[in-house]
């Protein structure tokens, strides 16, 4: 059975194949809010520095015309994978306009999370093929070490500005005076496509690990994106449309290089004429200060930010928090008590919540304003196809089943870069057409207004989320196993109260191991070996606990199921609250 949106959900238009990214966000006769009505697309949360929407536009302009001299790139030879640009940045106002001119040149962006160490940042630059590394002074360190093990010239690193930089060193050139140098340069000759050519081409290379294993290249044609974009705001017309004229005044905090500020902040709130209030990471008191002071009306967050919230209810009575209309929450599910629990301190914001993938270029359902139902993914979106599949291969035809889901839509990317084995394992191709396999298990029940909601119960593929961020588990072992006292391990996540999610390690200790070494001496010695070489996020925050042997299937794969299981039994003893 392929389940559908719910019947009173727009239909979706046609989403154009053959239009550059840059020329949909921009150009008016492809649907956007006009330049003219349109608010400050971005405004530093910080500085209060603005761009207005005109400006952006030329500003892309300009810094194309500036990469095309800078690197030698001709707009319309050679393919988008000549032209694949790095990006090692926080959140800053000119982000995007960055990444839309290097759509213009006919490249490819490559957003890599400010999180990453030089070593993860190196593998992001060499699988993707990066030319040219752009960052921020407070990750320039990394990004240099990064580059120069990736063959990067330094000369081909360049700095997005951001408030309160110390001096830019010597020989390093910045965003701003790219755009500057850009205004005396002549104009590019028009992006030439063959018809169908924005679906075959990719637009952004994303990081994810997918159902299993190390990080992967996700493919991202300019179609997916602006499928989604469209899928989304057709989605969220009928809420909007109740208040005539509605302009949105948005929480710009969550990473631009993750899928979620990519395409449900960045093009999405420029698309409608939106503004977004810019914070390059979140410090409780810059968050609630840049409410307060910008108005802002919805909140795009997390999970563990909504946690603090909660927790911190003292905090938030100090702000005037009456602006806000709406919270909006994904990249890692959120229990139903926190939501009730924020409901009861704010019953007059919607709280909202999605559900997406990087490889399904983000939202595949959403919660509607209309119906609210706590602990509920919401529904499908426009355009999106959904099968539910039991364990056995069989497809699920009622409600209140479990099974893995299975997504068609415009939205599902090309493929994984340099990796058809796992292209093959995650897209597979039906008689219906072509569906992306989540590795999530869901059940799709009916909401006591009767429409058809998708609840997410358990991860079938290996990922964990770490305050949304994403750790592979394969990664982690591969880690530890390079650390003299583990013989074996397996990583599985545990739950967090502030981070939703964290790694633990299940060792299996070498017979090297001395008699006279205690266990929390080798535990100590372990966790630190994971904090030289990993970023944060990754940790082993969940602690190490030593096994006798890690369960395995007969053909080796690890049954970290059986390890959860271990876990929630080991916290139940313990009354730990899951």
């Amino acid at each position: 059975m392929v389940f559908t949106p719910v019947p009173w959900a727009p239909k979706l238009p046609d989403i154009p194949d053959t239009v550059p990214l840059c020329e949909f966000m921009l150009d008016e006769k492809h649907g956007r809010r006009p330049l003219s009505k349109s608010w400050d697309p971005y405004t530093c949360g910080l500085s209060g520095r603005s761009i207005t929407a005109t400006q952006q536009k030329e500003n892309v302009d300009k810094l194309a015309r500036a990469l095309a001299k800078e690197f030698g790139w001709d707009v319309n030879e050679g393919t988008e994978y000549d032209k694949v640009v790095g990006v090692f940045a926080h959140n800053t106002i000119d982000i995007m306009t960055l990444s839309w001119a290097i759509h213009r040149i006919n490249g490819v962006s490559s957003p890599a999370s400010a999180a990453y160490n030089a070593d993860e940042l190196r593998h992001q630059l060499t699988n993707s093929g990066s030319k040219v590394l752009f960052t921020v002074m407070s990750l320039l360190e990394t990004a240099i070490e990064a580059a120069e093990r990736s063959r990067i010239p330094k000369d081909r690193i360049y700095i997005c500005e951001m408030p309160n930089d110390p001096p830019i060193p010597k020989g390093f050139k910045t965003l701003g005076q790219l755009i500057k140098a850009g205004e005396s340069l002549p104009e590019l000759e028009p992006i030439k496509w063959s018809k169908g050519q924005g679906a075959r081409q990719t637009a952004f290379l994303c990081y994810s690990s997918g159902t299993s294993g190390l990080p992967k290249g996700v493919m991202i044609s300019h179609r997916n994106v602006i499928a989604n974009t469209v899928q989304i705001c057709e989605w969220e017309k009928h809420g909007r449309d109740a208040t005539p004229g509605y302009q949105d005044v948005a929480m710009g905090l969550l990473p631009f290089s993750h899928i979620y500020g990519l395409i449900v902040i960045c093009h999405c709130s420029t698309y409608r004429g939106d503004r977004v209030i810019v914070l390059p990471k979140f410090e409780l008191q810059q968050y609630l200060t840049a409410i307060q002071k910008y108005k802002i009306s919805t909140l795009y967050i997390v999970p563990p930010i909504i946690i603090r919230m909660v927790k911190e209810q003292q905090a938030l009575q100090k702000f005037d928090l009456s602006s806000v209309k709406i919270i909006f929450t994904g990249a890692a599910p959120l229990g139903q008590e926190t939501a009730e629990d924020l409901g009861r301190q704010y019953p007059a914001w919607k709280i909202r919540q999605g559900y997406g993938l990087t490889e399904t270029c983000t939202v595949v359902c959403s919660t509607s304003p209309t119906d609210i139902w706590f602990g509920s993914s919401g529904c499908l979106v426009p355009g999106i196809e959904a099968k539910v599949m039991s364990i056995e291969g069989n497809e699920i035809t009622g409600y209140n089943q479990r099974g893995e889901l299975l997504v068609k839509s415009p939205s599902v990317v090309l493929g994984y870069l340099k990796n058809e084995k796992a292209t093959s394992e995650t897209f597979v191709d039906m008689p219906e057409g072509r569906f992306m396999r989540t590795g999530d298990e869901v059940e799709i029940r009916v909401s006591p207004k009767g429409n058809e909601h998708v609840w997410v119960v358990d991860r079938i593929k290996e990922l964990i989320k770490v305050k949304g961020l994403q750790v592979a588990p394969a990664e982690l072992e591969a880690c530890l196993l390079n650390h003299p006292a583990v013989a074996d391990c397996a990583v599985i996540p545990v739950p967090d109260e502030r981070a939703g999610e964290v790694p633990k390690a299940f060792v299996v200790k070498a017979n090297s191991v001395g008699l006279e070494e205690s266990d929390a001496m080798v535990k100590r010695s372990i966790a630190k070996h994971v904090q030289k070489e990993k970023a944060r996020h990754k940790w082993l925050a969940g602690g190490v606990e030593f096994i006798d042997v890690i369960p395995k299937s007969a053909s080796g794969k690890i049954l970290r199921r059986l390890l959860r299981d271990k876990e929630r039994e080991a916290r139940k003893k313990a009354g730990a609250k899951l």
